[in-house]
């Protein structure tokens, strides 16, 4: 695989009003640690969330994965600057252009609320704006039928589904279902997500 642009081998910082996104570094152990307290999003066997004992072990791997160009990851932190969970871009290729977005966990906290809508929104508005993608992929497992229905939401159109693609934290095989959105529906579901995010907005007023 070819070297990859300068652009795509340094995670911005997007800042809107809810959340503000950062490249992950070491020193973010501690805030990632809180965040999965109590350990309730390790505890759905169909995602791939570490335990709060193991992010040290998780945070290596992540960023030495990084420094080889097969992602970027940030840190997400909510309105008053508290670390609150991660997510990045991967299986990035300039040469199409696209990427995919995933990888993603929150604190319970700050589930369905904007935070998450309008870092999609910035996450988006970074590949298809800055870095020119004619698509952006979103993936998850066949079983997590919330993570299926946020996704479908956010605009994005289901391609179908990858048999035996990827394996579940507790060893088992993952069916992924994928989803995609390319440059051409991108107005649109800025749109779409401009409109959820007042909504949420209105609602927290």
């Amino acid at each position: 695989m070819s070297a990859l642009p300068d652009a795509w081998r340094t995670a911005p910082t997007l800042q809107g009003r809810h959340v503000r996104l950062e490249a992950l570094r070491a020193e973010h152990a501690d805030g990632l640690r809180e965040a999965l307290a109590g350990d309730a999003l390790a505890a759905l066997w169909y995602t791939n969330v570490p335990r709060a004992a193991e992010v040290d072990g998780w945070l290596a791997d992540v960023l030495a994965q990084q420094a080889q160009g097969r992602w970027l990851a940030f840190v997400v932190r909510d309105a008053a600057g508290a670390v609150v969970g991660t997510t990045r871009f991967y299986d990035m290729d300039a040469g199409v252009p696209r990427l995919s977005i995933g990888y993603t966990w929150y604190a319970p906290r700050v589930q369905r609320t904007g935070l998450n809508t309008e870092a999609k929104l910035l996450l988006f508005g970074h590949a298809f704006d800055t870095l020119g993608c004619i698509s952006v992929v979103l993936e998850t497992s066949w079983f997590n039928h919330r993570s299926r229905t946020a996704i479908a939401r956010l605009g994005a159109r289901q391609d179908g589904v990858m048999r035996n693609h990827r394996r579940h934290a507790d060893g088992t095989v993952r069916d992924s279902v994928i989803f995609s959105i390319l440059d051409t529906e991108w107005p649109a579901v800025r749109s779409n997500l401009l409109a959820r995010l007042a909504h949420h907005d209105q609602d927290s007023e």
